[in-house]
């Protein structure tokens, strides 16, 4: 008889067992499986050597009769409960995406290398509503859960762990199978990894997942991009995890290769120019105008119920309310002034420069970081620049704070469509570049809701493009032009401001040139393309004449130039 604590199989006991039993894990199981089908004739067989071996010569005869009985068996095992999707990297993001696919009825595995992370998932799907959650902590055994053709989300580090976690899970994966990256990845990696795991049968996708660790629990914004026919296997799952807006959830297949987290880079690049102005109109309001940390709260407040109306507006609002709470005043001003970065920003840069598409606010915004990581040294430039009489601000005069608030709303709405108009025309370079065919007005759509960048007036950047898929830039839609023109004033008016009190505004500054270098008809660039003739024989192309033209601007100007006199 079983004692009370007495577990009802031991592995202990394993020797007493058939060979084809004890030797692999699935004959183990096996074994287990067929004892509940097929009654023995002592009930103490499990615990007796004597006795166990009958049972299991019974078992090894009842195999040897019938390969299908086998077959049934398995079949049984893997049909049992099956899970719908895989999840494989367990971090905060990890794990509340996989909540997030489990709450929405859809069965799920999860794996992670470090076993506590699977633990800490499993007891949160339970807490969480018993959800329809299972964990791993093998490779195989995860692999072996999800129903075929299994799709597996890989949420890792990008880079190499990424290829390790790829290699891990394709010793288990069979032809057919799909891996898809939900993580910041370079898009050329997976372009590289689309191609790897196409020899192994394997398809792939590399799907941009935006909006924190929130978005992730109750519905981000997904980017997915590489072969489509891995995009229709997931693609129920994906439409209901989403954030659903009016017209639609949040997901799109955006393309093939590295669309996917291509345009997710971008994302992340207007964003950062997106956090860049807003901390700009911060810093005038503050430094400028003198407002304290409750009238802050309110004029964003405010602003979020205006075309401002965003994610990030009404996150910065919530953080001028919230107090220190390891002590006196508000933990907005104990922060230290350094800004970290994972990479997606500078990526943009770089892609705006490779493929010729200004990006001045986005970049902008980068150097703002980089320049906020030197905080030694810009506070010895404080102090030496204190010593010879320039202090921090330059002046100490009032303004009138209401028409300083509505002044920098105007700026700061005028200087957002430069940053996402910039986005979009990257976004539009690359795709005819690779051919991926990215519709502007659908992906501005998905931005919508669960994203970083979620704003109101993306609605209506989604109806200019679907007013003119080909247009050039969102500054000459006829109703963002009319609302640029309408706020001009106001946006040089705060930038002037700023300037004249020492305030640096480099994102309302890059934007407001951006504008008025791309509204003019005509730009001092015909000097610039002289002097490189002059120099480097470059040629030109002249306004009135066909062709290019090289001129001896050297041997001219030597011949035209009058004697210099010399005063006695």
């Amino acid at each position: 008889m079983l004692g009370p604590n007495q577990p009802p199989f031991s592995l202990a006991l394993a020797p007493c067992l058939p060979t084809t039993i004890s030797s692999s894990p699935f004959s183990l199981s096996l074994f287990l499986l067929l004892s509940s089908h097929y009654s023995c004739c002592c009930c103490c067989c499990f615990f007796s050597a004597c006795s166990a071996r009958p049972c299991a010569r019974e078992i090894d005869r009842h195999l040897e009769r019938s390969a299908r009985g086998r077959g049934k068996a398995k079949a049984i095992m893997e049909g049992a409960a099956l899970s719908r999707i895989g999840l494989a990297g367990l971090a905060v993001m990890g794990q509340n995406l996989a909540l997030n696919i489990a709450e929405k009825g859809f069965p799920i595995s999860v794996y992670n290398r470090t076993a506590s992370k699977v633990d800490e998932t499993v007891d949160r799907a339970v807490r969480e509503g018993a959800l329809p959650l299972t964990g791993h902590h093998s490779p195989q055994d995860f692999v072996l859960s999800i129903q075929r053709p299994r799709s597996v989300i890989i949420l890792v580090k990008a880079g190499r762990p990424v290829d390790q976690t790829i290699d891990t899970l394709a010793r288990y994966l069979e032809p057919g199978d799909c891996i898809v990256d939900g993580g910041n990845e370079w898009y050329e990696n997976t372009e590289r990894r689309l191609e790897s795991v196409k020899e192994n049968g394997l398809l792939y996708l590399g799907m941009g997942v935006s909006g924190g660790e929130e978005g992730a629990r109750y519905g981000p914004s997904l980017m997915p991009g590489g072969t489509l026919e891995a995009y229709r296997y997931i693609e129920d799952v994906v439409q209901k995890v989403a954030a659903q807006v009016d017209d639609g959830p949040c997901v799109t297949y955006v393309g093939n290769g590295g669309a996917g987290n291509f345009v997710k880079m971008v994302h992340n690049g207007i964003e950062y120019g997106d956090m860049q102005l807003i901390s700009e109109a911060y810093d005038v309001l503050k430094s400028v105008g003198g407002l304290t940390n409750e009238e802050l709260h309110e004029a964003f407040s405010e602003w979020n119920r205006s075309e401002l109306e965003s994610f990030l507006i009404e996150i910065t609002a919530d953080i001028f309310s919230v107090m220190d709470d390891k002590g006196e005043g508000y933990l907005v001003d104990k922060i230290l002034d350094k800004t970290g970065m994972k990479g997606t920003g500078k990526w943009t840069v770089q892609q705006a420069a490779e493929l010729s598409v200004a990006a001045p606010t986005i970049a902008a915004s980068l150097d703002s970081r980089f320049l906020s990581g030197l905080k030694e040294e810009r506070l010895a430039a404080a102090s030496i620049f204190r010593e010879a009489g320039v202090g921090d601000i330059l002046k100490n005069e009032s303004v009138n704070k209401k028409q300083l608030i509505d002044d920098v709303r105007k700026a700061l709405y005028a200087s957002k469509i430069c940053s996402y108009a910039q986005g979009m025309n990257l976004l539009r370079a690359k795709s005819i570049e690779k051919g991926w065919n990215l519709n502007l007005g659908e992906l501005a759509r998905i931005w919508k809701g669960g994203c970083i960048i979620r704003a109101v007036f993306l609605d209506r950047i989604k109806k200019a493009y679907d007013r003119n898929p080909q247009l050039a830039s969102l500054l000459v839609d006829p109703e963002f032009a009319r609302e640029m023109v309408e706020r001009q004033a106001a946006w040089r008016r705060v930038v002037s401001l700023a300037i004249n009190f020492g305030v640096s505004t480099p994102g309302m500054s890059a934007s407001l040139a951006y504008f008025d270098t791309y509204r003019r008809a005509r730009l001092p660039a015909n000097l610039v393309q002289a002097q490189r003739d002059y120099f480097g024989a470059h040629t030109y192309e002249r306004i009135d004449v066909g062709g290019a033209y090289h001129t001896e601007w050297h041997k001219i100007a030597n011949q035209t130039k009058a004697p210099v006199k010399v005063l006695i």
